[in-house]
């Protein structure tokens, strides 16, 4: 019986914007410092540059990117017998979404020159396409886990 009590989640609630669930989360990894507006600010003018530069509905283009740089297995280290394994595990849903998430806004920080804006808005739109360091952060992923496949027998 564990001592500690249920983890509840926080429910929440769609961006008044776009009213899209994935766009207020993003807007929370993008946060920094609590700073909520300016986040916001730099999301819905990244949002609305795709939409000029791209003409596209920009809530597609944001779940594709999504739905591209999602991960679904990664390896966890495992200890057996004095040895450290990396054990290729499957990913929970949740985290698969909040590992795309938090890799597009690295990705989109680490490129150069440029607002914010663009740079989210370029990195977004390259996720979307199946370019990008975000794809290429899911694909070193998932070939990690594959080249350690002969150790999934040591799953949890």
């Amino acid at each position: 019986m564990p001592r500690r009590p249920r983890i509840h989640k926080h429910v929440i609630l769609p961006d008044p914007v776009y009213t899209h669930e994935g766009v207020a989360k993003f807007v929370n990894v993008v946060m920094q410092r609590g700073k909520r507006s300016t986040a916001e600010k730099v999301v819905y003018g990244s949002l609305d540059r795709i939409r000029k530069v791209a003409k596209k509905d920009p809530i597609e283009v944001f779940d594709a990117a999504l739905k591209n740089a999602t991960p679904v297995l990664e390896v966890k280290p495992r200890r057996i017998g004095g040895a450290t394994y990396q054990v290729p595990v499957e990913i929970r849903p949740d985290r698969r979404s909040a590992l795309a998430r938090r890799w597009i806004v690295r990705y989109a920080r680490a490129r150069s020159g440029k607002s914010m804006q663009e740079k989210l808005a370029g990195e977004l739109m390259d996720a979307a396409n199946g370019v990008g360091a975000t794809i290429k952060r899911r694909e070193e992923t998932h070939k990690m886990a594959e080249s350690n496949k002969a150790f999934s027998h040591f799953r949890y």
